[in-house]
């Protein structure tokens, strides 16, 4: 081997002083430097030379460290979880959505909530105004899942829900749904999203400050660990971190340092590694960068792994393994020429696919301009059924293994992620990182770099800052109709007047006794929404004693 690669050496060298230099002499390369959106050198070629120890760093899909994906047959046995997010106006409509998507062929459910569910207000609150039913489906009550699900099986669906500070209480609705279907906890299968800290350094939907909401998280992984066997218990979540303008390095550094912080937390509660591991699962965006988006896949995966192993010490394969949902990259969707979204989702998509995603969403061509239409949701699902069926990139696993480029750039991004996990654990784990404003700090960062290299047209948006054309916009767009806010007010006052208050009132106060001592709350919040408390009511009561998280500015 070693006489092989002094030979290969040798011949690079006589290339590039030879072919390449008379080349370049002729028609130099188009920039004076190649980078990646991360700003990693890009060189010309690639070649066996690039390639570490295949044992070590790549191994076989199935095994651990799981470069080359979490399941030995990867999508030659089944496709990845066809999971498109939807949610608007009323637990009706969205009803009728999903029941349209599964009746295209999507083989999961993603529910999308209103900001006022998401940050734990019922439709009726001063501070829900404007807000019901707009960018997700609004829930209050019990009464909203149920028809939310109604005529979907639960035991035949599994069901991912985009919820973070009051997890819990949209988890206690689905275990009484599931159970007024007759289906067992045991049963149920699905996730939470459930991440707070990315909540603090990028998308701000928390109620809480952090210490209650991580006793929040290690409840519901302690009670799943036991009552929920099925249940992802977390989506630690890179998307909105990338959303918010960090590149794929810091997405895959601060995802995993969150992912830590939760590991820490549910040791500290009394948990085992192997308890629990297995059924974290992590939430990943899907950018333009083709090459880098799959190398990013599989640095993130082959660092996780490591770090389970290495810093935990855990045992059971199952916990090393980084399962992952991933969605296509909704910033870089533009409102000018939006069909040229469906080229760039087409990308985005089949890079999270050669990465290895377990399930994923593709988004839709006018989310630039408002919620998604049935048209344009059906052109999402159908590319994802184009790649699974038609593009054969699902017929060996991870198809790309191998490219001298790609394997290069997973050991740079892997290399320069751990860099940046030390310097979090430096600073004392990712809540003290947040608290110090570093995180926020860094994404901002790279940010402004980003609008930067648009606005002097490094780099180039089609459509945006190059090939313009003057058009006039003949997409039709979805609107959500006022109307809903007010049905959705008359359906809650309707409950709280048909509902037993007095057991309702007991109940919130039961909670409150908990929440003051160290009681799992699952159990207690489980009890309150089968007595059809609403989703406020549950907040409510939690942020008395809690109290309400005040973010610092750091610009």
């Amino acid at each position: 081997m070693s006489e092989n690669k002094n030979k290969l050496r040798e011949e690079l060298e006589n290339w590039k002083n030879g072919t390449l230099k008379k080349a370049l002499d002729r028609f130099p390369e188009r920039r004076e430097e190649f980078k990646t959106n991360s700003d990693i050198h890009v060189d010309p070629l690639y070649t066996p030379l690039n390639e570490e120890d295949y044992i070590e760093n790549l191994g076989f899909p199935g095994e651990y460290p799981f470069t080359r994906g979490v399941q030995p047959t990867m999508y030659r046995g089944k496709f990845w979880t066809m999971r498109q997010y939807a949610g608007f106006a009323s637990a009706e409509e969205t009803n009728r959505r999903f029941k349209y998507l599964l009746e295209q062929g999507q083989t999961g459910l993603s529910v999308a909530f209103d900001l006022p569910t998401q940050i734990g207000y019922d439709s009726d609150h001063p501070m829900a105004h404007g807000e019901v039913g707009k960018v997700g489906v609004a829930v209050d009550t019990l009464e909203d899942l149920e028809i939310l699900f109604d005529k979907i099986p639960l035991d035949k669906v599994s069901t991912s829900m985009t919820i973070n500070a009051p997890a819990a209480v949209l988890l206690a609705m689905y275990i009484a749904i599931g159970e007024k279907q007759g289906i067992s906890k045991e049963k149920l299968a699905g996730t939470i999203q459930n991440d707070i800290l990315k909540e603090y350094i990028a998308r701000g939907t928390y109620i809480f400050p952090p210490e209650p909401s991580m006793r929040l998280i290690t409840d519901i992984i302690k009670y799943c660990s036991k009552e929920v066997p099925r249940w992802n218990t977390i989506s630690i979540s890179g998307y909105h971190i990338r959303e918010a303008g960090s590149n794929a390095i810091q997405e895959i550094a601060f995802t995993i340092a969150n992912g830590l912080a939760y590991v820490d937390a549910a040791l500290e509660s009394g948990l085992d590694i192997d308890e629990f591991a297995p059924r974290l699962s992590f939430f990943f965006n899907s950018h333009l960068d083709f090459f880098e988006e799959i190398a990013k896949f599989r640095a993130a995966r082959r660092l996780w792994a490591k770090l389970m192993k290495e810093r935990y010490g855990a045992k059971n394969p199952k916990s090393m393994k980084m399962r992952f949902h991933t969605q296509t990259a909704g910033c870089t969707l533009t409102a000018q020429q939006p069909n040229n979204n469906v080229v760039r989702v087409t990308l985005q998509a089949l890079a999270a696919v050669l990465g290895g995603t377990q399930s994923l969403h593709t988004n839709s061509r006018d989310e630039a301009l408002s919620l998604p239409t049935e048209e344009s949701v059906q052109i999402a699902l159908r590319t994802q059924q184009i790649i699974a069926n038609e593009s054969g990139a699902a017929d060996t696993v991870d198809p790309i293994g191998g490219s001298y480029y790609v394997e290069n750039l997973t050991n740079k991004l892997e290399q320069e992620a751990q860099e940046l996990i030390n310097k979090i654990d430096d600073l004392g784990g990712a809540p003290k990182a947040i608290d110090q404003g570093f995180i926020q700090k860094e994404i901002q960062d790279s940010a402004y770099e980003w609008q930067k290299s648009v606005e002097d047209k490094e780099q180039i948006i089609v459509g945006l800052n190059e090939f313009k054309v003057e058009e006039e916009l003949n997409l039709s767009t979805h609107k959500v109709d006022e109307k809903v806010a007010d049905a959705q007010k008359n359906k809650l006052e309707k409950i709280r007047e048909k509902r037993d208050n007095k057991t309702v009132e007991d109940c919130l106060n039961k909670l409150q006794d908990a929440a003051e001592g160290t009681d799992n709350l699952m159990p207690y919040i489980i009890k309150a929404v089968k007595e059809y408390a609403t989703l406020g009511e549950i907040c409510g009561a939690l942020r008395e004693t809690f109290g309400e998280y005040e973010a610092d500015s750091y610009i």
